[in-house]
């Protein structure tokens, strides 16, 4: 019995993605299929980084071409391919950034610097290439998480190069100054500050820019908004009322200026005691998933109170490099891949399109 390609697309049309949850078809993620005798090779590229599901995605699509009649060798090759996409409308793409995702919380104390770390060297470690951009120019925290020193050299005495840690690019008004001086600024000059580290900054051909916002939603949010392309938002709330409460204020500026909100992340949802083992919900429970609700954004996950967590920032290394294997990383790992799978979700970008139509006069 011949196999044919219409068996094989009706196969995949039944078989779900484990990170989308769409069937491979309608994902538009079969790039080719090529049939020789009863022979199968298919290849797969996905719209989002996946190193540490790959196999995964292979065994699968494998497994399930098993069940057509007469079907001999299967081979399939798995590949990500991620392309920019589109941001406010009349903001231009920033040279060298496919994708920016900014990572905003309603108020401080949340952890969202560390989650915005973690998920930028998670992205990275799913085969992605990141950078981080630390926004908070009153109180940058980065290079300390990052365990980065130093200046960034400037090879032009115009521009920067980022510096770099653990595999990502890096910039922060933190390595500009030294670190016990404080920023004494209006609203005016830290905006200037913001546009100029990431207009200035020379990154290297990255699939995605995560922006560490400052806490709140004062002045550079609003920069970011009108100035900056942002593809997407992940607001960082922890389950208490009182940061959902700030948390909504967030996801509301986002939704005014045009921003799309890619989800939520709830930290400190649980703690585990390490002497006796027991675990509850110190700041309450269902707080993210019920913010979720309210706004029909998805919980993109949760993260636990854990002390891991704050030491491997303290040292410079962050839980997804410093226990790679570890639930922790795995977390984050898992958080990423869906803000990749929301962010592949948007519009395309194709101002660069545009830019190339020259109109003349006779």
């Amino acid at each position: 019995m011949t196999v044919s390609e219409q068996a094989i697309q009706a196969i995949l049309k039944q078989t779900i993605d484990p990170t989308t949850g769409k069937d491979y078809i309608s994902m538009q993620a079969i790039s080719t299929i090529h049939i020789d005798g009863n022979n199968a090779s298919i290849n797969v590229e996905l719209g989002y980084p996946a190193q540490s599901v790959r196999d995964q995605v292979r065994q699968q699509i494998v497994h399930a071409l098993q069940s057509l009649p007469g079907i001999g060798n299967i081979q399939v090759t798995v590949n990500s391919k991620i392309i920019p996409h589109s941001a406010q409308h009349g903001v231009k793409l920033i040279p060298g950034v496919k994708n920016i995702i900014a990572v905003a919380s309603g108020k401080g104390g949340v952890g969202k610097s560390a989650t915005a770390v973690n998920l930028a060297l998670a992205l990275s470690s799913e085969g992605a290439n990141v950078g981080i951009l630390d926004a908070d120019i009153y109180g940058p925290s980065q290079p300390q998480m990052l365990g980065i020193s130093g200046h960034p050299e400037s090879l032009d005495g115009k521009t920067m190069e980022p510096m770099y840690a653990h595999g990502i690019q890096a910039m922060s008004i933190g390595l500009l100054i030294d670190v016990e001086t404080p920023m004494v600024w209006r609203g005016p000059m830290v905006t200037q500050a913001l546009q100029q580290l990431l207009n200035d900054t020379n990154w290297k051909d990255l699939d995605y820019l995560i922006v560490d916002l400052p806490p709140g939603t004062g002045d550079i949010q609003l920069t970011l908004a009108q100035k900056i392309p942002v593809t997407g938002a992940v607001i960082v709330t922890t389950p208490q009322d009182i940061a959902l409460l700030d948390a909504r204020k967030g996801l509301k500026m986002f939704e005014k200026v045009g921003i799309p909100i890619l989800g939520i992340v709830e930290n400190m949802s649980t703690h585990t005691c390490t002497n006796c083992g027991h675990t509850e919900p110190i700041f309450g429970t269902g707080g993210g998933a019920k913010m979720c609700q309210d706004y029909q954004v998805e919980l993109l996950g949760s993260l636990p109170l854990d002390i891991r967590i704050r030491e491997h920032t303290d040292t410079g290394k962050p839980s997804v490099v410093a226990e790679p294997q570890g639930k922790i990383a795995d977390t984050y790992r898992m958080i990423a891949r869906r803000i990749a799978v929301k962010v592949a979700e948007s519009a395309e970008d194709h101002s660069e399109l545009f830019t190339k139509i020259i109109m003349e006069n006779d």
